[in-house]
């Protein structure tokens, strides 16, 4: 197990210094900051100045292998556009795309499973065939569009809920939340529906496709032929062999919805880190996208690793080829 962890860790370091120069590289063809940070009236010994202010004038290797040593203290830089530490500029936006995250996580695991199991048990049911025709919807139509959609019909035509912010936010200590307020729960349902709609459609159709795989199986039968209620086949033997493989992909589902609230948040002017990225490659601001794209691949390959350690112990099948193969 020890060995297997090792391995994991190893290989995760790797696809982070990998993604990092990938990243890295590709900044410097977005622009030069020092056009967007100087006025019109700039001279060449101002430009030379500042570019060497920035470590602009190093060449990249150094800059990369500095933002590397910088970052692993959690050093992400100053930013061009701001000047001020990029590490507080994402500590400011954090608690919104965390607490957006953390909502539209609920209601895609929670919703996707229970709709998967029901869509399953009913699968020739008037119900579940609307349900599954619907889920369409989420799968089909791009995330900005079902979030102009929800903004017209809910904010414009109906008035009931915001369109855009994020409401009244209570400080915890640095922390700013929405989730004690009417305001900043009213506005956490349109932008939070609008980015777990695909994960939550994606999941369900995975839970219904392995739960019906699961209830084809011999030993659902035997346990039909024993007697068993039918609830207690499909909840306590289905429903546990089921989730086995749907855990993978929820794991990497719940990366995403951070990773992809970028859409959401500039459709619904969300103050997170998402917003904050647009908005750094507007002014190319490089400590800023490089920082927040570093973030985006440690949360991915983090959740990664954690996901396939808990499918180790949850999976007896790895533990015994790993048995067998020592």
């Amino acid at each position: 197990m020890l060995a297997f962890i090792i391995r994991r860790v190893a290989q995760s370091i790797l696809v982070l210094l990998v993604v990092g120069l990938v990243a890295f590289s590709m900044f410097t063809f977005i622009g030069d900051p020092i056009d967007n940070m100087l006025g019109q009236e700039r001279t060449a010994e101002d430009v030379a100045r500042l570019r060497e202010q920035l470590g602009l004038d190093q060449p990249f290797v150094l800059q990369y292998l500095r933002f590397l040593q910088e970052a692993v203290q959690g050093n992400f830089g100053v930013s061009y556009r701001q000047a001020r530490p990029v590490a507080d500029i994402l500590l400011e936006r954090a608690p919104a795309t965390l607490e957006l995250a953390l909502v539209s996580s609920i209601f895609a695991i929670g919703l996707g499973i229970a709709l998967g199991v029901f869509t399953a048990i009913r699968r020739n049911g008037v119900l579940s065939n609307f349900i599954m025709s619907a889920s369409l919807v989420g799968v089909s139509l791009p995330t900005f569009l079902i979030g102009i959609l929800l903004i017209y019909v809910f904010s414009v035509e109906l008035g009931w809920l915001p369109s855009f912010g994020r409401g009244e936010v209570v400080d915890l200590g640095g922390w700013k939340t929405g989730f004690l307020t009417e305001s900043g729960l009213r506005a956490l349902i349109l932008p939070s529906i609008t980015l777990g709609l695909y994960q939550m459609t994606l999941i369900m159709r995975l839970v219904r496709s392995e739960m019906l795989e699961v209830l084809r199986q011999d030993y659902i039968r035997f346990a039909r032929a024993r007697g068993l209620r039918e609830r207690a086949v499909n909840f306590r033997h289905a429903l546990k062999n089921t989730l086995v493989p749907v855990i993978t992909v929820i794991g990497l589902q719940l990366g995403a919805v951070i990773a992809f609230a970028i859409i959401t948040e500039t459709v619904f002017q969300w103050p997170g880190v998402g917003l904050l990225f647009i908005n750094a490659i507007q002014f190319v601001d490089i400590p800023v996208m490089a920082a927040y794209l570093m973030l985006i691949s440690v949360m991915f390959v983090a959740i990664n690793l954690l996901v396939d350690i808990l499918y180790f112990f949850i999976d007896p099948r790895l533990r015994a080829d790993r048995s067998g193969g020592h």
